[in-house]
């Protein structure tokens, strides 16, 4: 049988003279923001493929990058800083463009520096955020998730723009030897509490929810690998966590509906006592404004407690959320050191960048092999998805499927990809021509921004400073 074709990126980005850490969509996918070992970031316009911005962020290796809002990029260092800077689609002309590449390049200049908060990064943690509150959609707060400075397998999390600690999160008992938080995730789950996911260097992941009072819940615990989790990511819907790690697992985890923030039931007992065993407890946490968005609940107050024992009755006793202990799915994939995984945003299907070069689409709901990308010639260590427009496309379902006939007839690792990208763009072919009725009346730059916030783009950053864009599914 002829082999097809070897897949190609539709795209490289040169630039970067040390290797790429971490790569994010920004801005509604109109630019790609890349980090790498010199503390560099440059800011990619995907309309034109050309940089925007590039400055010296941090003067050591950048461990993460993410957008707060259109205005504003975080990004975090080894050199122990976490910076929030301003930059607008107008603030890029002040900017320099000379890529790290370009060592006689006059020394270029910062964007603003909104905040900046001195953290722990021995961990080799990327920090975790999300909005302040779950009932208001707005961009003007932020908590952020980072290892604690003094104890590094704890978490604290912090709320921007006051930069104050809102809370100190110890994971699980003093006895268990779980290492250095390696991963974290933090979101707000549907029934309205805040969630904290992270994965430790012995392999071990673990699920916290918070409680109004302040004490946070482990409510799903296991170790489905052997060595440091180094990635994690949850999926768009909340209801489940990917993990990858030095070994060649990937593992599927629930993420429990343990119900609402606070749980309570009356007793006539005579005795309450409060089983501590497997709760992250928090200390030496500031007021929390998060107490504030829970004021309104029915969690029993001290007068209450009071009225209680006046009137013969034993007062509320707070539940022990039962903790779990079993993965959803593992899968050996024969492939160590996976260091990167992302959940692209319709929930579809995810990637992995690898230490052997190659990055990995898999299919989320099957967790099958859909792809192989080729193209870099040492270590991968960042992937990133473009947030599509329609996140309820069905593109990546049927090319699963396309995939698993192919992989039947026993096509090569390598030729998978091509028949992934080949079947993938069959089905654009009709879906663009459609669209290029729909842009006849645009210009030319309206057109150019159109197709990069509705491309499929995945992005891999390299050891070898290069970052391949593919479009596939």
């Amino acid at each position: 049988m002829s082999q097809q074709p070897t897949a190609q990126p539709k795209s490289v980005l040169r630039g970067h003279r040390a290797q790429v850490h971490t790569t994010a969509f920004v801005r509604r996918n109109q630019r790609l923001a890349s980090g790498d070992a010199d503390g560099f970031v440059v800011l990619w316009d995907l309309t034109i493929m050309r940089p925007r911005a590039v400055w010296r962020a941090h003067t050591n290796a950048i461990l993460g990058i993410s957008d707060w809002g259109d205005d504003k990029l975080i990004t975090e260092g080894r050199d122990n800083r976490l910076i929030v800077w301003k930059i607008t689609a107008e603030d890029e002309a002040a900017l320099s463009i000379a890529l790290p590449l370009d060592e006689a390049a006059p020394e270029r200049p910062q964007p603003w520096v909104v905040h900046i908060l001195e953290i722990n990064t021995m961990n080799f943690c990327s920090f975790a955020s999300c909005a302040a509150r779950s009932d208001v959609a707005s961009e003007e707060e932020l908590l952020v998730a980072v290892p604690n400075t003094l104890a590094s397998e704890a978490v604290d999390i912090y709320q921007l723009p006051s930069q104050k600690r809102q809370h100190t999160v110890h994971l699980g008992s003093k006895a268990e030897q779980k290492g250095m938080v390696m991963a974290l995730r933090l979101f707000w789950h549907h029934h309205g509490s805040l969630v904290l996911v992270a994965g430790y260097e012995n392999g071990l992941a673990i699920v916290a929810q918070r409680r109004c009072g302040g004490s946070w819940d482990v409510v799903y615990k296991t170790q489905a690998h052997s060595q440091p989790v180094i990635s994690l990511d949850v999926a768009p819907g909340r209801e489940y966590f990917l993990t990858s790690s030095a070994d060649a697992v990937i593992a599927k985890h629930p993420i429990p509906n343990a119900g609402a923030p606070e749980v309570s039931v009356t007793t006539t007992e005579t005795r309450t006592t409060e089983k501590t065993a497997g709760m992250g407890q928090e200390s030496g946490a500031d007021p929390s404004l998060l107490s504030a968005g829970f004021g309104s609940s029915s969690t029993p107050t001290s007068e209450s407690y009071v009225s209680a024992s006046a009137s013969g009755t034993r007062p509320p006793k707070k539940t022990v959320l039962p903790v779990e202990t079993q993965p959803l799915k593992t899968v050996n994939t024969k492939h160590a050191g996976q260091q990167d995984l992302r959940i692209r945003s319709d929930g579809k299907i995810f990637a992995t960048a690898g230490w052997d070069s190659k990055v990995r689409v898999y299919s989320a709901k099957t967790m099958a092999e859909l792809a192989v990308l080729k193209w870099h010639d040492v270590g991968c260590y960042a992937v990133a998805f473009a947030a599509l427009e329609d996140a309820n496309n069905t593109t990546a379902c049927g090319k699963a499927e396309e995939y698993q006939n192919a992989e039947g007839r026993g096509e090569s690792e390598e030729g998978s990809a091509a028949v992934a990208t080949t079947t993938a763009s069959k089905g654009k072919e009709t879906a663009m021509t459609a669209m290029s009725n729909k842009l006849g009346d645009l210009s030319v730059k309206d057109r150019r921004i159109k197709l990069a916030k509705e491309a499929h783009w995945l992005a891999a950053g390299s050891k070898d400073g290069k970052i391949s864009l593919w479009d596939v599914y």
